[in-house]
């Protein structure tokens, strides 16, 4: 295998840093269908585990160097007049929001007013860290 070494990239009329192109990136990302569930289309995300109504596991094919990254999410239902709430959890298992570990991330969709948990049918979101 070999290695290509470069501290930036040149289309012809912009120059970047390649360390802005590495560490800006979704590092995964995903599109569910929560109401099946299944990944309509993903980066860097190996499989759902489905835990009940309104919340699934996601597992990273290739895990983060830690538990600090960012997670942003939205959900929707097509055709609904319900609007949806997105959690991605942070971690806090005491009060029962979830996992938020290098292997995987805890989303939880919460129906209008965020009373009950519901399973939308579109769900997605990007991760941004840094990888192991």
């Amino acid at each position: 295998m070999s290695t290509l070494e470069v501290s930036n990239l040149n289309d012809g009329t912009t120059t970047v840093a390649t360390t802005f192109v590495t560490n800006g990136s979704a590092k995964a990302w995903f599109n569910l269908n929560a109401a099946t569930p299944a990944l309509r289309d993903s980066f860097n995300i190996g499989s759902i585990t489905d835990q009940g109504t309104g919340t699934y596991d996601c597992n990273f094919t290739s895990a983060l160097s830690n538990a600090n990254y960012s997670a942003i999410g939205s959900c929707s239902t097509k055709g609904s007049t319900n609007s949806y709430t997105n959690i991605l959890t942070t971690g806090d298992e005491a009060n029962s929001y979830g996992l938020h570990t290098t292997a995987s991330i805890r989303v939880n969709n919460y129906s209008q007013n965020a009373t009950a948990l519901s399973d939308p049918s579109m769900v997605q979101a990007n991760i941004h860290g840094d990888l192991a």
